[in-house]
C-alpha cells in the first residue's frame, strides 16, 4: 500500500481576533503634528540665533539662545513665563503674549490637520475627522511637552500649570479649524446628545445673522482701535522716535525692537478699542488710561508703543472723540442684523440685533483677555485692558445703537412701493400732495413666486406650456383655402372641393392681450368647471394689463 502526500500552496494564516491593523494614515498624521511643532520651534530658533550672532555683546552662549527660542515658542501659545534673574531677586512673571506671534503655531497646526484630512490618491485611506484630530494632537503635544521640559533650564522657564492648558487649547482650536476646512466647512446638525429645543433654536437663521453682525461690530472696533493707535503715534512722533533710538545703538538691537513692536501691533489695536469703549487699559497697579483722563505711570519701561500714551491730566475733546468708534460699531451691528426678507417681524429683527451685540461683547472680552498679562511683579503685575469691563462696554454700546438701527433699516426695506398717481377707471387710486400714490407691494413678497407662477400656468392653460419639457409638435391639420368671397353657385362648390384637399401645417401665433385682468383667485378659476362654490383668498395679488406671449417651437430643418 502506497501512501502519497501532496503538498500544496500553504494558506495564509487567518488574522487573530482583537488585533487591529496599523493605519499608515494615522501614523502620517502623528508625524505631521510633530513636524508642525518642530517647524514653529525651528523658525524661532533660527531668528534668535541670527540676532545672537549679530549682537556685539551677547550675554550668553548658543545654549541660552536656544532656551530663549523655546520660551518664545511657549509664549506664542499663551504660556506664562517666569524670569528669575531680576534686580530685586524676586521672580517676575511674563504673561503678555504678542498676538501676531500666535499666528505661527496656529497656521502650522491648521496646515498639518488639513494635510492629514486630504487624500492624494483615490485609493488612499481617509481617516475620520476625530481620528485625524487625535493623531495630529498626539504628535504636537508630545513635542510641546519636550519643549516645556527643555525651557525649564533656561533664563525664562514656563509655568507648568499654564503650559498644561494653553498649549492643548491652541492646538485643539487650530487643528479643528483645519479639519473643518478640509471637509468643506460643513454646517451640519448639532450632536444628538444636545436637547432637541436647543438644536431647533440654533438652526434658525437669526443666529447666523447675529454671528455675522457681532463679527462685523468687533472688526469695526478693532479697526477703530488701530486708527486711534496710529493717530497717537503720529501725534507723539518725536517721543516715539527718541524712545526707539535710545534703547540700543546697534542695528541688530534696533531690528529686534522693531520685530517686537510689530508683533505687539494686534495687542495695541485691542487696547485702542478698549480705550475708545471707555474702560481703557491698565498700565500697572492702580493706573488706568481712559478718554476721561490719565494720571500717569512713572514705572513704565521705555518702549516706542508706550511713548504714544496720552498726556497726563484730564481728558480733552481730542480724547473724547474716540467715542465715535463704538458708535460706528453699533451702526454696523444694526445694519448686518437685518434680513433681506419681508416676512420677518420687527421683534425678530430687534432680537437678532441684540444677539449680535452679545456676540460682539464676547469677542471683545476674549480678545482683551488674550492681549493683556503681567510684565513683572508689583506695579507691572497688571498690564492691559480688563476683559470683563471691556466686554460689558462693547455689549452696552452696540446694543443701545444696534437695536433701533436694525428696526429702522428693516422698516425702510419693507416699506410699500411708491409709484406715480394714475387715476383708474374705478377711481380707487388716491394721490397725496406730492402726486404719488402707494402701490400694493405684496406682489414682491418672498415665498409668493412659486404660487404666482403655478396660478399663472393654470389660468393661461395652453398659452403658457410647462417649462420642464419641450412642447409636442403640432399635428398637421387640413384647412380650407381662404379666397375671395363670391356668389354661391355650382362653381363655388367645385372650387371649395379643390381647395379642401390642400394640407398645411398649423402655426401658433403670438397672442397679445392688452388690459387683461388676471385675478389669481382659486375660487374664480374653478367656477367655470365645478360651478359656483365657496371663494377662498387669492393666491397672489391680481395682475392688471398682462401680456401673454405663447411659445412656438422652431420648425425642424
Amino acid at each position: 500500500m502506497t501512501q502519497v502526500t501532496e503538498r500544496g500552496t500553504p494558506l495564509s494564516a487567518a488574522p487573530r481576533a482583537g488585533v487591529r491593523r496599523r493605519s499608515p494614515a494615522a501614523a502620517a498624521c502623528v508625524v505631521g503634528g510633530a513636524v508642525a511643532a518642530g517647524l514653529g520651534l525651528g523658525f524661532l530658533a533660527v531668528l534668535v540665533i541670527v540676532l545672537w550672532i549679530s549682537s556685539p555683546y551677547p550675554d550668553s552662549g548658543p545654549g541660552g539662545a536656544l532656551h530663549l527660542a523655546a520660551g518664545l515658542w511657549l509664549l506664542a501659545h499663551g504660556t506664562e513665563l517666569v524670569r528669575y534673574d531680576t534686580l530685586s531677586g524676586l521672580p517676575a512673571p511674563v504673561g503678555m503674549t504678542p498676538l501676531l506671534l500666535v499666528a505661527l503655531p496656529v497656521l502650522l497646526m491648521r496646515r498639518a490637520a488639513r494635510l492629514g484630512s486630504a487624500a492624494e490618491e483615490d485609493d488612499e485611506e481617509v481617516l475620520p475627522a476625530g481620528a485625524v484630530l487625535s493623531a495630529v494632537l498626539c504628535g504636537y503635544l508630545a513635542v510641546g511637552a519636550l519643549v516645556t521640559v527643555y525651557a525649564a533650564g533656561g533664563p525664562m522657564s514656563a509655568d507648568p500649570i499654564s503650559a498644561a492648558w494653553h498649549i492643548p487649547l491652541v492646538a485643539v482650536l487650530a487643528a479643528a479649524g483645519g479639519v473643518w476646512g478640509a471637509r468643506g466647512r460643513p454646517l451640519g446638525p448639532l450632536p444628538s446628545w444636545l436637547p432637541g429645543g436647543v438644536r431647533k433654536a440654533v438652526a434658525r437663521p437669526r443666529y447666523a445673522l447675529a454671528l455675522r453682525a457681532g463679527a462685523g461690530g468687533a472688526l469695526v472696533l478693532l479697526g477703530g482701535g488701530a486708527l486711534v493707535v496710529g493717530a497717537s503715534l503720529a501725534w507723539h512722533g518725536a517721543e516715539v522716535q527718541a524712545s526707539f533710538l535710545s534703547l540700543t545703538g546697534v542695528w541688530s538691537g534696533r531690528f529686534a525692537v522693531l520685530l517686537l513692536a510689530l508683533a505687539l501691533i494686534p495687542n495695541a489695536m485691542v487696547w485702542g478699542a478698549a480705550y475708545a469703549l471707555g474702560p481703557g487699559f491698565a498700565l500697572g497697579a492702580g493706573v488706568t488710561a481712559t478718554p476721561l483722563g490719565f494720571p500717569g505711570a512713572p514705572a513704565l519701561p521705555r518702549f516706542p508703543l508706550l511713548a504714544a500714551l496720552p498726556a497726563e491730566g484730564p481728558g480733552t475733546p481730542l480724547t473724547w472723540a474716540a467715542a465715535g468708534v463704538p458708535v460706528v460699531a453699533g451702526l454696523a451691528v444694526g445694519w448686518f442684523a437685518v434680513r433681506r426678507a419681508r416676512e420677518v417681524s420687527y421683534g425678530e429683527t430687534a432680537l437678532t440685533a441684540a444677539l449680535g451685540a452679545v456676540v460682539c461683547g464676547l469677542a471683545m472680552a476674549g480678545l482683551s483677555a488674550a492681549s493683556a498679562g503681567p510684565l513683572g511683579s508689583r506695579r507691572l503685575s497688571e498690564f492691559g485692558p480688563v476683559w470683563w469691563t471691556t466686554g460689558v462696554a462693547a455689549f452696552a454700546w452696540t446694543a443701545v445703537l444696534a437695536v433701533p438701527v436694525a428696526v429702522a433699516v428693516h422698516a425702510w426695506r419693507t416699506r410699500p412701493a411708491i409709484g406715480p398717481a394714475v387715476g383708474g377707471a374705478d377711481g380707487d387710486a388716491e394721490a397725496d400732495g406730492d402726486g404719488v400714490v402707494g402701490v400694493d407691494d405684496r406682489w414682491h413678497d418672498s415665498g409668493v413666486r412659486e404660487i404666482r407662477w403655478a396660478a399663472l400656468r393654470k389660468a393661461a392653460g395652453a398659452l403658457v406650456p410647462d417649462m420642464a419639457g419641450s412642447p409636442p409638435e403640432p399635428p398637421a391639420v387640413p384647412v380650407a383655402a381662404v379666397g375671395p368671397v363670391g356668389p354661391v353657385g355650382p362653381g363655388a362648390g367645385a372650387g371649395a372641393g379643390a381647395g379642401a384637399g390642400a394640407v398645411v401645417r398649423g402655426r401658433r401665433a403670438v397672442t397679445v392681450v392688452s388690459a387683461l385682468d388676471l385675478d389669481l383667485d382659486p375660487g374664480l378659476l374653478a367656477a367655470g368647471a365645478a360651478g359656483p362654490g365657496p371663494v377662498s383668498a387669492p393666491l397672489a395679488p391680481p395682475v392688471v394689463g398682462a401680456r401673454v406671449l405663447a411659445r412656438r417651437k422652431p420648425s425642424p430643418e
